[in-house]
């Protein structure tokens, strides 16, 4: 199934210059955004009080949400913790968080009702050093699933290849990133594995391109900026019905998943959308940044004839 024919003509090469200084001014906007706006961190990362709860039927958590707002706890998370009727509740630290267990009393009478009563099961006080090692564990995570970026695409391709994707995959999570620094919505663990999830969106997508590319170099006579235009043309179809089936399984989840991985959700939905685009113009106009060639791809002299020498 195509929705654009194989050989189609689409010059996307032609907007290279337009199309990576668009990328440059966005990346420079959220580089700036982060640390002028900052991060609405969660529980997660800023330590406060986890209280547990067991009650004998269902609870609905978005009511249970409404209740908690109501008795002056606003900012809670309720989310179901196993089964239907057992409800972990987070709270941002204040300063009466020492007491964690008078705080989870608290949040039991405030849920507790005739018709379905609760019992505490635990009420636990996360410190903010903790909170610091998640988010220290997150950057290295980070870090690490760069640095195995380039070790994979350098034994598959060739360097400059690796150093285009790598920067297209970082593009893409910036702007993911700092879209929750502009937006103010709550940035926690779940938005963390989102934004890990986007890198490898983003990075499919480019290798699939860049595929194409070391394959149309090896078999057509045509300049660079012409193999790199029919490899985005051969592939566009792949890029957007792939990422179009993806970004519905993504709605559900955002529409129908609840408060607690809507988060995640909304990452993955503006890396999708981020990453199909970047794929399309931004990755090969890099490489042709780069001076990548058809050299880059091919043995070297020496190489070739010993491979000539050889049985």
């Amino acid at each position: 199934m195509n929705l654009f024919p194989y050989d189609s003509r689409f010059d996307f090469m032609r907007l290279r210059n337009v199309s990576l200084i668009i990328a440059l001014a966005l990346l420079l906007v959220s580089l700036a955004a982060i640390p002028v706006r900052g991060f609405n961190f969660a529980l997660d990362f800023t330590g406060g009080t986890v209280a547990e709860l067991h009650f004998e039927k269902s609870v609905d958590v978005n009511a249970a949400r409404t209740t908690l707002e109501a008795a002056g706890f606003e900012g809670a998370q309720v989310q179901s913790f196993g089964a239907s009727n057992e409800v972990l509740v987070q709270l941002q630290p204040t300063e009466g968080d020492a007491n964690a267990q008078r705080t989870g009393d608290v949040l039991l009478k405030a849920l507790n009702s005739s018709d379905n009563p609760g019992t505490l099961v635990r009420s636990d006080f996360v410190g903010p050093q903790i909170g610091k090692e998640l988010a220290t564990n997150g950057v290295y995570a980070l870090l690490l699933v760069v640095a195995g970026f380039l070790i994979y695409i350098s034994l598959r391709f060739e360097w400059k290849f690796a150093v285009a994707a790598t920067l297209t995959t970082l593009h893409d999570v910036m702007l993911a990133i700092a879209w929750f620094a502009i937006s103010g919505h709550e940035f926690d663990l779940n938005v963390l594995a989102g934004i890990l999830s986007v890198m490898g969106y983003s990075i499919n997508d480019t290798i699939v391109v860049f595929d194409r590319v070391r394959e149309n170099f090896r078999t057509l006579r045509l300049s660079p900026v012409e193999v790199m235009n029919r490899a985005v043309n051969q592939t566009m179809s792949r890029t957007i019905i792939t990422s179009f089936v993806a970004l519905l399984t993504v709605l559900a989840l955002y529409f129908y998943g609840g408060p607690s991985l809507k988060g995640m959700a909304e990452s993955q939905i503006i890396g999708i959308v981020i990453g199909t685009l970047s794929s399309i113009f931004i990755a090969c106009p890099l490489l042709l940044w780069l001076g990548a060639s058809k050299e880059d791809l091919l043995p070297k002299a020496q190489d070739e004839a010993e491979l000539a020498r050889r049985p």
